[in-house]
């Protein structure tokens, strides 16, 4: 028993400010901890026989799909942008 307090202690010394729940507890309360987790944002690590073996954590801003990420980030642009500018260039200037 005081192998597993020890045990304990370590972890909550490794993992600090992160809550820490065996499996067993976590198996039937998941739904509930993942609203907690969501919430307060303080990440829950789980272990197994005293052994860290995963890490609830929130998700870090909102997740934006991939077509139109860049939408009123990029404008296009009436100009022709292939159209001659009517200006010399540097190396138009030799010929």
């Amino acid at each position: 028993m005081k192998r597993t307090h020890s045990k304990r202690r370590f972890l909550a010394e490794r993992f600090p400010g992160r809550r820490i729940i065996p499996a067993g507890e976590f198996k039937p309360a998941c739904l509930s901890l993942m609203d907690q987790v969501n919430e307060t944002g303080v990440e829950i690590v789980i272990t197994k026989r005293n052994e860290p073996v995963a890490k609830l954590v929130p998700v870090s801003g909102a997740l934006r799909p991939f077509v139109g990420r860049s939408r009123g980030v990029i404008q296009i642009s009436d100009e022709d942008l292939l159209a001659p500018v009517g200006q010399d260039w540097e190396v138009d200037a030799d010929l």
